[in-house]
């Protein structure tokens, strides 16, 4: 079993480090650590320390460092715009697409999301999936955390800029013709991945997207739903991509 990986503001710069607040409480009194056993510490920005615990306390566990990597961030970087779902899909499209590789994921007001982010519950709905990204990534044991960025209802007008901006862009459309195992993609730059919420994407708004630059692009036969949708794409490109 590999280690358990605890997230740090910043590596520490000496070899003996004590891990405290809540994820040395987590190692402490959740996981339960104890001395001998190895852990890792990461920075959420590429960079890790494999470390060996040499006492517990309670909520805090002392460690020595081993051996301190850093990992380049991945290029291409891999962005999906999420429509926002109802209910709990969101938060497992954003688990699972954690663990997958995601670099960055938009939550997305879409015109068929039948949720909407307003005011302090769409801060508290991004402050939630930013929450879930950030477990995933730890039980993913990922160096470089996702952003959970955007504002909390990001609109189709905004969608639209950043896929302009983008070395590749796609939209999922189960009309679409051209599938994803066949579009080309860039060695390098941003490429970026639009997935609709439960009611699909309007017709405005792919004639927005592709406007914008984005290719309609389709999975396979099955129509999947969008917690399951940019996790599928997201395998697909990182077969292609040689990230697996």
């Amino acid at each position: 079993m590999s280690a358990p990986l605890f997230l740090v503001d910043a590596l520490p710069a000496t070899a003996r480090h004590t891990l405290d607040g809540p994820e040395g409480h987590h190692a402490a009194d959740v996981q339960r650590l104890r001395a001998g056993e190895t852990l890792i510490l990461a920075d959420g920005r590429g960079g890790s320390a494999t470390a060996q615990v040499t006492a517990v306390r309670k909520g805090s566990v002392d460690v020595e460092i081993v051996e301190r990597e850093h990992v380049p961030a991945p290029d291409p970087r891999l962005v999906v715009v999420q429509g926002i779902a109802k209910g709990d899909r969101g938060e497992l499209a954003v688990q699972a697409m954690t663990e997958i590789g995601v670099d960055e994921i938009l939550p997305w007001a879409a015109a068929r999301s039948v949720t909407q982010w307003r005011g302090d519950r769409g801060a508290r709905a991004r402050e939630k999936w930013a929450a879930t990204a950030r477990e995933a990534a730890k039980q993913a044991r990922r160096p470089w955390l996702p952003l959970v960025g955007g504002d909390p209802d990001c609109s189709a007008k905004q969608v639209a800029a950043r896929l302009a901006a983008a070395e590749a862009a796609f939209v999922l459309h189960e009309e679409a013709t051209e599938p994803l195992t066949a579009a080309t993609l860039p060695a390098a730059g941003e490429i970026v991945l639009v997935v609709g919420p439960e009611g699909g994407i309007s017709d405005a708004e792919r004639e927005a997207f592709e406007a914008a630059g984005a290719t309609a692009v389709r999975l396979g036969r099955e129509v999947l739903r969008t917690s399951t949708a940019g996790v599928a794409a997201l395998s697909v490109l990182s077969a292609r991509l040689g990230r697996w």
